[in-house]
């Protein structure tokens, strides 16, 4: 007889601006009620440790407690670099454009690429919160790409019609947005007009 299996999520993490996004992430997957929990598997890039101490007051060991397992990005032997690894996907937050690049063109020699690499074979949900303005045509060809392997491109665009009052709540927000993709509900998301029609 099979046991029921622990639902898995694997937060990437690398080096773009906005590293709030991946560290929230985490916060709110932590908080999800009993029934809706997931096991997480943290990936953080070198440039997404950088990022952390510019950006933050956060340590890396900070961010790392509030994943459930934590991969050493160089380590491409771990768990999650294989297909029988089961997962409900993979969120990027923020997803740098090297990352997008390598996962694009399937030169994937670190574990956060890599990993990613395995969800669009597997044919799960893998969510880029891509970080980066304007764009170049290189960017845009590498997003058009990723969609056209399945990947879903999820830009942390503000949501103003939700009359946000900090940027913590265009955070949560977004975030919440992209975890509606996994049916997942954080309580963060302002729906359009269901007040209204209840």
């Amino acid at each position: 007889m099979r046991t029921s299996q622990k639902k898995r999520l694997i937060v990437g993490i690398s080096g773009a601006s906005g590293i709030v996004y991946g560290i929230r992430l985490l916060e709110l997957l932590r908080a999800l009620p009993e029934e809706q929990r997931v096991e997480t598997h943290l990936i953080m890039s070198r440039a997404a440790e950088v990022t952390l101490a510019h950006e933050t007051d956060f340590k890396v060991r900070d961010v790392e407690k509030l994943a459930d397992v934590v991969h050493a990005n160089k380590d491409i032997g771990a768990s999650v670099a294989s297909g029988s690894f089961r997962s409900l996907g993979m969120i990027i937050a923020p997803c740098s454009m090297k990352s997008l690049a390598e996962i694009a063109t399937g030169v994937t020699d670190t574990l956060l690429s890599r990993a990613a690499d395995v969800v669009l074979k597997e044919r799960r949900r893998l969510v880029c919160m891509v970080r980066e303005t304007p764009l170049h045509s290189g960017h845009l060809r590498n997003m058009l790409a990723l969609s056209d392997m399945g990947a879903v491109i999820a830009p942390p665009v503000p949501a103003f019609y939700a009359k946000p009052e900090s940027i913590a709540a265009m955070v949560d927000h977004s975030l919440g947005r992209v975890l509606d993709l996994f049916d997942l509900d954080s309580g963060t998301v302002h729906r359009w007009r269901e007040k209204d029609e209840s």
